[in-house]
């Protein structure tokens, strides 16, 4: 997994990742696929909750969040009813909140191993 050091500037992008700051969301991680072929999108978004309460509430912060600075709404959301993988679908991007086990067990991470990952840290 290569890594770089800064998102680029792109609103959506930054209020996901600020989003999931909000609600102390860990081990962040953001997939360039823009120049993947195929690519089912142009990021993918990553991180985890300890909790289902706490993925939920990653989720709602993820959605009130972007809806609030750039207008923008998920296509679809799926996994909310048990919360131990909620995926939110902005066309463009994809975030996959995962309790820790239930991500550990998928290893989406690895799934884009070609992409360039951003490793977002947050001092909480």
């Amino acid at each position: 997994m290569h890594s770089k050091k800064t998102l680029p500037p792109i609103p959506l992008l930054e209020e996901i990742v600020e989003g999931i700051a909000d609600r102390k969301g860990e081990v962040i991680r953001v997939a360039d696929l823009t120049e993947i072929d195929n690519a089912a999108c142009d990021y993918f978004i990553i991180c985890q909750g300890n909790s289902p309460t706490q993925v939920n509430a990653i989720a709602d912060s993820i959605s009130e969040r972007v809806q609030k600075n750039t207008g923008e709404k998920p296509w679809h959301i799926e996994g909310k009813s048990n919360a131990e993988w909620v995926l939110m679908d902005y066309v463009n991007m994809v975030v996959h909140v995962f309790q820790k086990d239930v991500r550990s067990f998928y290893g989406l991470d690895e799934l884009w191993a070609d992409a360039p990952v951003y490793e977002i840290e947050f001092k909480y």
